[in-house]
């Protein structure tokens, strides 16, 4: 393997330089977020993602799941509920969540400030990939 063929090489950026990831549809559990793929297979050549959402007061990301790969998220800033499986539960800055592929998961922001989410996906390098799913009680 050469010296410089992805798996070998380092991948930065800055947050600055990542566009918002434009088409993410209400209908599809992503509810008013602005959503950033810092370091996924479009950009790094990786089958992983890592991203950084800014979720506005009254978003949401409606409970989904991923067939093909675990997730975590950091909550850096602000405080709202995580969705699971058995309803809503309080959250805030400095908890750490993972959710294992196939377990229904989702946040929603129900304060009145922001809220920062640093977030990644083990084992997909993109949406298509993650195998992704919004819970069916979730559609329109």
């Amino acid at each position: 393997m050469k010296d410089d063929a992805p798996a070998t090489r380092m991948y930065r950026t800055n947050i600055k330089n990542v566009p918002k990831v434009e088409g993410l549809k209400r209908e599809d559990g992503w509810i008013d977020m602005q959503v950033q793929f810092l370091i996924d297979k479009k950009s790094a050549g990786v089958d992983n993602v890592i991203g950084w959402t800014v979720l506005k007061p009254g978003a949401s990301h409606d409970s989904h799941r991923h067939h093909n790969c675990d997730e975590f998220f950091i909550v850096l800033k602000g405080k709202g509920h995580i969705i699971t499986e058995n309803g809503l539960e309080p959250s805030g800055e400095g908890d750490v969540v993972y959710s294992p592929r196939d377990c229904w998961h989702g946040f929603n922001n129900t304060s009145n400030e922001d809220v920062v989410l640093v977030w990644g996906w083990m084992g997909a390098g993109s949406i298509d990939d993650s195998g992704y799913q919004v819970h069916p009680e979730h559609h329109k």
